[in-house]
Parts: structure tokens; sequence; C-alpha cells
């Protein structure tokens, strides 16, 4: 059973909906920020292919699927709300905060 940063009645509708992503414990049980995101094609039609990362995980954590769940895309926007400005960008995309700020740049490749 995880415990999650946030209690459910803490998340509030501030994006449209857009469908699931994918998120780590990092960010939704630890509460780090997103420091690293990107976005692929799925497999299932519910899914937005976001995949979201605090970049601190190392593989072995990755590879855990313990370690990560299915949200609402929303709901990772009420943890870290800086994702909000680039859920609209294309498939295939990926992006690194820029530290110490709000912002994030695309990994060029």
């Amino acid at each position: 059973m995880k415990t999650f940063k946030l209690k459910a009645e803490e998340i509030k509708r501030i994006i449209d909906p857009m469908g699931a992503c994918m998120a780590t414990d990092k960010i939704t049980v630890e509460g780090m920020k997103v420091g690293y995101m990107y976005r692929e094609e799925s497999d299932i039609d519910s899914d937005c292919g976001w995949r979201f990362f605090s970049g601190t995980e190392d593989q072995f954590y990755v590879d855990d699927p313990n370690n990560s769940m299915f949200y609402d895309v929303n709901t990772i926007a009420n943890y870290d709300n800086a994702v909000i400005p680039y859920l609209g960008l294309p498939l295939g995309v990926e992006l690194e905060r820029i530290p110490g700020t709000d912002k994030f740049q695309i990994i060029p490749g």
C-alpha cells in the first residue's frame, strides 16, 4: 500500500482531460519534482504517452514495476505544475528540467 504525498481530495482539476500517464513513486510518494519527462506512443487508447521521472531513478529502480503507476495526467500536474506548458508537445519529445527553475528544455536527438 502506497502513501501518496497528496491526498485524493487535494487533487484539483487544473488541466483538460488528456488521458493516462506513467510516473514514478519518487514524484507521487516522495514528492520530488519532475526532472525528466518524455512522450512515447502507447498501445493503450487511454494512455497519452507521457512518462514522468524525478531524474534520480536508476535503472534498477525503473525496472521494478512496484516503483511506478499510471495516473491521470492531471494528477501529475498537481504534483508539479511546471509540466503543464509542455503537455501539448508531440510524441517522441524528451525534456529535462533546467536546474533551479520551473522550465524544461528539449533534449536533442
